[in-house]
């Protein structure tokens, strides 16, 4: 992603601003959620990159050690997307999921493109990616943000916004070599 730092112009939108100790506390909110439902996950499957702190962030939380992830490319830069997302290698090992309880988390459901299609990966195919073999896999989801116009409605979220969001991981730029002579 882009450097953002999440100034914003008289012609630039507000933003939604997730702080560290503010998604401390939202990832506690959000892992109560789910235990407060009283489905327990075997499995937490970080949706990569954007689901990677959260995912980590709620297995501490729940005691859940096993954790796998679904490398995912969609968002190119601010607002800006491939066509549809697309896997990326490494392939996650499926071999010991069956009929595991398997929570999927992302950051946000934004357009909810890459949430549909990995909880449909799952569904239709277990979470084989070799089309050699699937494993019934029980799913769910839970993301930070939620937006509207998402297309699959997660089922644990901790919050509703429309606006574009800076997350505390993504908003500083990419760490370059010193450039001192």
């Amino acid at each position: 992603m882009a450097f953002d730092d999440g100034a914003t112009s008289p012609k630039e939108p507000i933003r939604e601003t997730l702080d560290w100790p503010t998604f401390g506390t939202a990832m506690r909110e959000l892992a109560a959620q789910v235990v407060n439902s009283g489905w327990i996950p075997d499995l937490i499957v970080a949706v990569a990159r954007g689901g990677l702190l959260p995912a980590g962030a709620i297995s501490y939380a729940m005691g859940v050690k096993a954790i796998g992830t679904m490398n995912v490319e969609f968002y190119t830069d601010i607002a800006e997307t491939l066509p549809e997302p697309v896997l990326l290698p490494p392939l996650m090992d499926v071999s010991a999921l069956e009929g595991k309880r398997v929570l999927v988390v992302d950051d946000v459901a934004d357009s909810g493109k890459t949430l549909k299609m990995v909880m449909e990966l799952i569904a239709e195919h277990g979470l084989s990616l070799d089309g050699k073999s699937t494993v019934s896999v029980d799913a769910k989801s839970a993301v930070i943000y939620e937006k509207s116009r998402s297309v699959i409605k997660p089922d644990f979220v901790w919050k509703h916004t429309d606006l574009w969001i800076n997350f505390p991981w993504s908003t500083l730029p990419i760490v370059q070599p010193d450039d001192a002579d």
